[in-house]
């Protein structure tokens, strides 16, 4: 990492920046004992309970007011006032708020100093598309409790913003010609939108994933009378097609924003470079993502895909929007080489 000057706005960005990921690693470490907590503290349903499913009039109340996994993603629309008391989830949640704090002071401390929008470059790219992915998950806390995907989302952020920090900061530098455009602002931004979007997303169908492994556990666990089903914090979670239902309505958004990026990234192309497409690698791996997520939703839609393959979808989708910000950016040579880095 260069060094740079400590009386600089972009030394102040940069200190905000490491406070917020040390603010977002004490929030990982709380969302993580939060689950252990579920797990220790809940009671184990009887194989009768488990067996029959949610939503059965005569199952029992979780300990901690937990509730039972829930069979559509409605029934966990409950205004925070009314949510279970979790400690660990209310540390990590208040620890997160802070830490986005930091980050969006970090990132717009950033755009000042440079005097344009903070998303130039790889390093800039990161800022901003980690802070949005938090701002639309602490949004998106006000209308669904997903404080269960604190952990995977947490713990992203600070994989993600820690790595940039280090390995992709640059100083401030002017912008490139082809960059001088209204559409930087508006392509760039809705991408990370796009981005935020798909990584709740695919922590939702990872999610989905264990639960429909669980119920595997249990199906080869019920021919068994003397084995006792695991206690786990999937058991507070909600049911597996809940999940994926969800997962799939913040796909379709994502996609919808997606959908404009590649969209506005040819009007942008066109501007720059006089064609709207000229298969160069990153408009490849853009239509690459679209069509994934596109044949996710369709495949879902149209097909009656559901359980697994759905999920799978989701995350590969997911997977290939990181392809694309990391491996394409920095080792595929192309008219969109703007990563900042030597």
């Amino acid at each position: 990492m260069n060094d740079v000057d400590p009386l600089s706005l972009d030394s102040i960005s940069l200190l905000l920046v490491w406070t917020a990921i040390a603010t977002y690693l004490l929030a990982f470490v709380a969302f993580t004992i939060d689950l252990a907590q579920r797990a220790a503290r809940t009671t184990v349903p009887q194989r009768e309970r488990e067996l029959t499913g949610a939503g059965s009039p005569a199952r029992t109340p979780a300990p901690l007011d937990l509730q039972d996994p829930p069979e559509s993603p409605d029934s966990i629309l409950v205004p925070p006032s009314q949510r279970p008391r979790l400690l660990w989830a209310r540390i990590g949640t208040s620890l997160t708020a802070l830490a986005f704090v930091f980050h969006l002071a970090g990132t717009v401390t950033r755009g000042i100093a440079a005097e344009r929008v903070p998303w130039a470059n790889m390093y800039e790219f990161a800022l901003t598309g980690t802070v949005l992915i938090v701002a639309v998950y602490i949004a998106v806390l006000r209308r669904y409790d997903l404080r269960f995907l604190g952990a995977f989302l947490i713990g992203m952020i600070v994989l993600l913003l820690g790595g940039a920090t280090i390995s992709f900061y640059v100083e401030v530098v002017p912008l490139m010609d082809p960059l001088k455009s209204i559409w930087l602002v508006i392509h760039v931004f809705v991408a990370s939108l796009a981005t935020a979007l798909f990584a709740i997303a695919c922590g939702i169908s990872i999610t989905q994933l264990l639960q429909n492994r669980k119920a595997r556990r249990l199906a080869r666990a019920s021919t068994d009378a003397h084995r006792t089903p695991r206690s786990s914090f999937l058991n507070t979670l909600p049911a597996a097609d809940a999940l994926e239902t969800l997962a799939y309505r913040f796909a379709i958004v994502g996609f919808m924003f997606w959908t404009f990026t590649l969209i506005a990234g040819a009007i942008w192309a066109n501007d720059s470079w006089g064609r709207y497409w000229g298969f160069d690698v990153k408009e490849v791996w853009t239509f690459v993502i679209w069509v994934l997520y596109a044949g996710y939703i369709h495949a879902r839609a149209t097909r009656g895909w559901r359980g697994s393959p759905s999920a799978w979808l989701s995350i590969v989708g997911f997977v290939a929007v990181l392809f694309n910000f990391t491996i394409v950016n920095m080792y595929f040579q192309g008219l969109h080489s703007y990563s900042g880095l030597s």
